[in-house]
């Protein structure tokens, strides 16, 4: 079995408490925290018969690399999952193959082109997870990789949303143009907005870097540049707060009666 990683805070242990009991090799909690949340926490666990161990917050931020802990973490086994995007997309083209096309799963993707700030790509997991997202894409040059302050901003969804980092950002956005898969980035200077796209097909949203957005050549490979619609007096919005609105948006025509 693979060599233990580190998980913390509430929601990434709590996820995997629920949902794969049976990877969590043990759990340490801080003991001077007594509050309801800890006490239902623990009982849990305790349900589960996962090891729990005392340790104190110092103790607990070395294990962490964080403070930010709430006096929880766990040492866990990787779970299982796909290997390759091509594998996800053969997974899903194969399970939507005997299924009327008013039934069938269309693609949706979440591109990440430079972001390289863990809490953004934790909080990106997470909006990506709640929208049913098969799947986050990023450069493997310029990204924040997945580490235990990703696993924790993300509240489990860095457990659930399959994170594919690749070494040639655009030869994938051409291979899933031949998937059929139509791919729409996101411009501040895009005559288009958002709204005025369909995004009920299979589809890829690229969103860039807060500031520097997407490099030239991943705008160029784009099929269709749209703009999130701006009313006030800042220029942009923070990448994991724009990846929401897009995602939702394409929840809400997906969902909506035609």
């Amino acid at each position: 079995m693979s060599t233990p990683k580190v998980l913390f805070g509430f929601h990434a242990v709590g996820v995997r408490l629920k949902t794969a009991p049976k990877s969590v090799v043990e759990i340490f909690v801080d003991p001077t925290r007594r509050d309801a949340r800890m006490r239902q926490f623990v009982d849990k666990a305790k349900e589960a018969g996962v090891r729990l161990i005392e340790a104190d917050g110092m103790r607990l931020a070395k294990m962490c690399g964080s403070h930010g802990h709430q006096g929880v973490a766990a040492r866990v086994h990787e779970l299982a999952q796909v290997t390759s995007l091509d594998e996800l997309l053969e997974q899903l083209e194969a399970a939507n193959a005997d299924k009327p096309p008013a039934e069938r799963t269309q693609p949706l993707i979440l591109v990440l082109d430079g972001v390289t700030d863990p809490h953004n790509l934790g909080a990106c997991l997470r909006v990506a997870d709640g929208a049913g997202v098969q799947a986050v894409i990023a450069p493997k040059d310029h990204a924040a990789g997945i580490n235990a302050t990703v696993a924790k901003v993300a509240s489990g969804a860095a457990e659930t949303v399959p994170y594919f980092m690749v070494t040639n950002l655009a030869r994938t956005l051409n291979e899933l143009k031949e998937r059929n898969i139509w791919i729409i980035g996101t411009s501040d200077v895009a005559p288009r907005t958002l709204y005025q796209a369909d995004l009920k097909g299979p589809v890829a949203l690229v969103l860039g870097a807060e500031g520097d957005g997407m490099r030239a050549l991943t705008a160029k490979t784009c099929d269709e540049l749209v703009s999130i619609p701006m009313r006030g007096a800042v220029e942009s919005l923070n990448v994991s707060v724009a990846s929401g609105v897009c995602l939702y948006e394409a929840l809400r025509q997906r969902t909506s009666p035609a």
